[in-house]
């Protein structure tokens, strides 16, 4: 019997074997893929670590181990519907970046599973490529495994790879469940059903494919492996899925608790409940790496699970808002092994909540809507909903396609997934555009890409603006290249710099790169992969060439400029989370000499209080003039003293921790000596980027002192128009409206006089109407109001009446009815006369019963729409 192991325990087991086993333990990364633009979400172990297995970047050591947290929602569909199905899971690896290999790999496997988790070796059945005569003879010569146990499997099922690129054949470790699980024909190696479980897969990258199925040896060879931590618990457990392993069962009896269910007693309601405790999970963790829902990218994906868990919270019979409360229950029971969930838990909580309550304000319109749909769809035998109605199922109340198909096929429909993708065209257009052609690595293949990955650059500029450097190379915008000449368009890189590069938010800094026989300006600074800095600019004089001596020299007041607005943003945030709360996260920033912009998870608008108390927070951490303090530490320390970290920032080892006043944060960045030296602060924006998400733009120093000037030069100006001094502009502007007011009553009372002598005595020609007096007319007037205005005079002049009046306003027809209360008691509604009348003057219109009005293009049927007009009101007038 296998002794129990809870999910936490494995995990901890498996790192510590492999650390045990002279590997590094690195802690999951995030689920945001950090320079691979081919993936939304991280979803394998081995996708964060791919600059290592491309030589990219330089590993921290050749053997890795990791318990990554994945997502994948390629089968989301079938999330629920099957107890094998989830889009969260993490993935135990270990990695060999050209160290050891298969002789290696193998027993590390078999061992692990046999030895340290105890499982029995006659129920593990291994399976190899079917020309890997390789592992085969490990398998059967070093680990004894009898051959008959041994499957060799084709290259669909055995052998690894993803187009041009490394790739080589898998080994991979099954478990025997035994006859309780199952004892049906599927119920055999390789087979579908649940008695064979594939636990581990062992990859061996040897080969590189050219794209062409021309395969190569590589010099460096790989191990990359996966193992399912909830599938090797599901086993050791001996539970039935991924659902009832320790730390899920207990979330999805907590959800069963709360909604007054019993897992197993209904199929629908454990489709449910399966969604629920998957979706909860999943989005939990999502948001704790800085994800925010909203209609594109990863963003979108985190709101259809969100909505979609949502929607089955309401079939359980929840009505109240549940998905923070089940958060609490995630964060508690994984904490163990991800501590930035309690770390994030108030973000995490109030994104949840308010993701909810907007989905809640339109879910019941919104399923009314659909119900009605499907009425129709099954009234008329048509099984497809159209792709419009399905889009506007999304665009006005919310629901993701893939929620309106889900509902679709409970009732045996589906939707029109073209029609649908037409009207998201643009969209679909953006999202292509965002994912880019690219090389193995999945960004733009570049220039840069070609760069020897053994070359870095040291930065030498927290203290120094000056310094020398050797170049250790030089690139045109497509090639690597011995030297760049004047007027060509390059990338230096140098051994060391005191170029600040762009990353953090901090624009990159400027400057010249003198060589002995030639000049460089430096437009930018960028980050490239494996630590190397580059400087993008143009040869102004002579010639740079490889391996010169060069010195370099940052723009100064570009820098300063910088570092104050940078500075500023630290005192910001600090601000932020005091005067609006802890749910406060950045969630984006840039900085460069003209300003500073900061992004900031929040719920709704700020009002000009808070702007106010922020920015009178931030002004008086400036006049306070502390100094600021930065430290090098370790990451755990640095945590210790409540440092902010960024979501989705990769810190090593040791890092940067920079204090000024209050403000205590993780940085790499540049800034000011002391909060002085910033000088002034102001918010001149705030808005809306997303949702949760609100944008700050600021100014500082000499930057402020230049709007303020701007400002009072239009005062000025305006003060000039009005023939005014500036300090009495409100009394003057002030004193110009009220007489701008006193003329506009004027001009309205002469232009309805002229508009009624243009009548003259129109009245007297009112037909009686069974005791109403009707009056249509065409009538001059200068404008709709004139035309009004003429109306009711009319109007107290005839008493009970329907009047209609038509006039030509600057080559418009336009058109008014007015019926008195007796007249609308009588049957006069002038609002569907005026929607009968509109289309013949080419235009609509409509009102209420006693008032109405139409616009149109053609003034020649003004007379007709009149004559119209009065047969109408003759039939209503009863």
């Amino acid at each position: 019997m296998v002794q129990y192991r809870g999910v936490n325990e494995l995990r901890r087991m498996f790192l510590d074997y492999f650390e045990r086993n002279g590997h590094l333990k690195l802690k999951s990364f995030s689920l945001v893929p950090h320079n691979d633009d081919s993936l939304l979400l991280i979803n394998s172990g081995m996708a964060p670590l791919k600059p290592y297995f491309t030589g990219q970047e330089i590993p921290p050591r050749r053997r890795v181990t990791t318990c990554q947290k994945c997502i994948r929602t390629g089968d989301i569909d079938n999330v629920g519907k099957t107890a094998r199905h989830g889009t969260f899971f993490e993935m135990l690896g270990n990695f060999s970046f050209g160290d050891y290999f298969k002789h290696e790999a193998i027993p590390f496997a078999w061992n692990f599973l046999t030895q340290e988790v105890g499982l029995d070796p006659n129920r593990l059945y291994p399976s190899v490529y079917v020309d890997d005569d390789e592992s085969y003879k490990i398998w059967t010569d070093e680990m004894h495994v009898d051959p008959s146990r041994i499957y060799k499997f084709g290259k669909e099922d055995n052998f690894w790879e993803h187009g041009a690129g490394p790739c080589g054949p898998c080994s991979e470790i099954y478990y025997d469940r035994g006859e309780k699980w199952g004892n049906g024909p599927e119920d055999v190696m390789g087979g579908e059903g649940d008695r064979f479980v594939e636990i581990w897969n062992i990859v061996f990258t040897q080969f590189n494919n050219d794209g062409h199925n021309n395969y190569t040896e590589l010099i460096q060879k790989n191990i990359d492996t996966g193992m399912g931590l909830e599938r090797i618990a599901m086993v050791v457990q001996d539970e039935e899925s991924i659902y009832t392993v320790d730390t899920n069962k207990a979330i999805l009896e907590y959800i069963a608790e709360l909604c007054g269910v019993v897992y197993h007693s209904d199929h629908d309601k454990d489709v449910s409940l399966r969604i629920l405790t998957d979706h909860i999970k999943s989005s939990t963790f999502m948001i704790s790496d800085g994800i925010m829902p909203s209609n594109e990218g990863r963003g979108y994906v985190l709101r259809r699970i969100i909505r979609r868990a949502v929607r089955h919270g309401r079939k359980l019979g929840i009505k109240h808002d549940f998905m923070a409360e089940m958060a609490k229950r995630v964060i508690e029971l994984n904490k163990d092994g991800y501590p930035e969930l309690e770390e994030k838990q108030t973000m995490i909580l109030q994104v949840l909540k308010n993701e909810e309550e907007q989905f809640n304000k339109t879910i019941d319109a919104g399923l009314n809507i659909l119900n009605d749909m499907i009425a129709e769809l099954e009234k008329s035998g048509e099984k497809t909903l159209k792709g419009a109605d399905a889009f506007k199922l999304y665009d006005t109340y919310g629901f993701p396609l893939d929620l309106t198909k889900e509902i679709l096929e409970d009732k045996g429909l589906s939707a029109d997934d073209e029609g649908f993708n037409a009207c998201m065209k643009e969209q679909k257009d953006k999202a292509r555009s965002a994912r880019k052609t690219s090389n193995y690595m999945g960004a733009d293949a570049t220039v840069y890409d070609l760069i020897d990955a053994s070359l870095t650059s040291a930065f030498t500029g927290y203290d120094k603006l000056e310094d020398k450097g050797k170049v250790i190379c030089l690139t045109t915008e497509d090639e690597i290249t011995q030297a760049l000449t004047e007027g060509q368009k390059g990338t230096i890189i140098t051994d060391k710099t005191p170029f600040y590069a762009t990353k953090g938010g901090q624009q990159g800094d400027a400057g010249v790169i003198t060589g002995e026989d030639g000049s460089f300006e430096v437009h930018d600074t960028i980050a490239l992969k494996g630590g190397k800095i580059g400087h993008v600019g143009v040869v102004t004089k002579g010639m740079i060439s490889i391996d010169q001596t060069v010195e370099l020299k940052v723009d100064a007041a570009q820098r300063n400029a910088t570092a104050k607005n940078h500075s500023a943003t630290h005192l910001l945030q600090k601000a932020l989370r005091t005067v609006l709360g802890d749910h406060v996260e950045q969630s984006g920033a840039f900085y460069d000499k003209h300003r500073l912009r900061f992004d900031f998870t929040h719920f709704k608008a700020m009002t000009a209080a808070e702007i106010a108390a922020v920015e009178l927070m931030v002004n008086e951490a400036i006049a306070s003039n502390d100094e600021v303090i930065t430290r090098e530490m370790s990451l755990e320390d640095a945590k210790k003293t409540g440092a902010m970290a960024l979501f989705g920032e990769k810190y090593g080892d040791t890092v940067r921790v920079v204090s000024m006043g209050d403000s205590t944060e993780l940085c790499g960045g540049t800034h000011v000596k002391r909060t002085g030296d910033i000088g002034s602060f102001k918010i001149v924006s705030e808005a809306g980027i997303s949702a949760g998400v609100r944008r700050i733009e600021a100014l500082t120093s000499d930057n402020l002192l230049n709007y303020y000037q701007e400002i009072e030069d239009r005062l000025n100006k305006a003060a000039a128009v009005i023939k005014a001094q500036p300090n009495d502009l409100v009394n003057k502007l002030t004193q110009l409206n009220e007489e701008l007011k006193s003329l506009k009553s004027e001009n309205e009372k002469l232009k309805a006089k002229l508009a009624g002598n243009s009548l003259g005595n129109a009245a007297d020609n009112a037909e009686d109407v069974n005791g109403i007096k009707l009056l249509c007319l065409k009538a001059d007037a200068a404008d709709v109001n004139a035309l009004r205005s003429l109306s009711d005079s009319l109007s107290d002049k005839l008493g009970d009446c329907v009047i209609v009046l038509g006039a030509d306003i600057d080559g418009k027809a336009t058109l008014i009815a007015s019926a008195t209360d007796g007249a609308v008691k009588r049957g006069a509604m002038a609002g569907s006369i005026i929607k009968e009348i509109a289309p013949i003057v080419g235009g609509k219109g409509g009102g209420r019963p006693t008032m109405a009005q139409a616009g149109g293009t053609d003034t020649a049927k003004i007379e007709d729409a009149l004559t119209k007009a009065a047969e109408i009101i003759k039939t209503q007038i009863k």
